[in-house]
């Protein structure tokens, strides 16, 4: 949300107009929506000083339903979820059927300095956690004192 300074009292229909248009409401992009339009999980990304952390939330969910993949330096997490609810009656007519199908994908840049072959995974209380370690050389060096002859 921003916050608009104005020194009128009364608004004018103009800045409403400009307000409403300016709004998210115009976001047509879908950047927030996975292709079956359901919201793709928040993700935080941790630096660390051995490395970084992808910390996904994806409650409701089970570690069998996660893929994470590091292909060409991205690491890519994603997720395919199927349910079938149905009801009989007693003669064996069905009287109500749900499908459920749930997806996504979310894809990350690694840096050079990640060390892709140790890269480990945990889903624990509805997050997911990618450990992405750093490689050695990429790592803080300790301060290191040179005596003078």
């Amino acid at each position: 949300m921003t916050l608009i300074r104005r020194g009128e009292i009364v608004p004018t229909w103009e800045h409403f107009f400009n307000d409403f248009l300016n709004n998210d409401l115009t976001d047509w992009s879908h950047r927030h929506y996975s292709d079956t339009n359901t919201t793709l999980p928040s993700v935080n990304i941790l630096e660390r000083e051995d490395g970084f952390v992808v910390e996904m939330a994806a409650p409701g969910m089970e570690k069998k339903d996660f893929k994470v993949e590091v292909n060409n330096g991205n690491l890519t997490i994603s997720s395919e979820k199927q349910s079938e609810n149905k009801t009989e009656n007693k003669k064996g007519k069905v009287t109500k059927q749900e499908f459920c199908y749930q997806s996504f994908s979310r894809s990350f840049a690694l840096p050079t300095m990640a060390d892709t072959d140790k890269i480990s995974a945990e889903y624990d209380k509805g997050i997911l956690q990618v450990t992405i370690p750093k490689r050695e050389e990429a790592k803080p060096k300790p301060v290191k004192q040179i005596d003078i002859k």
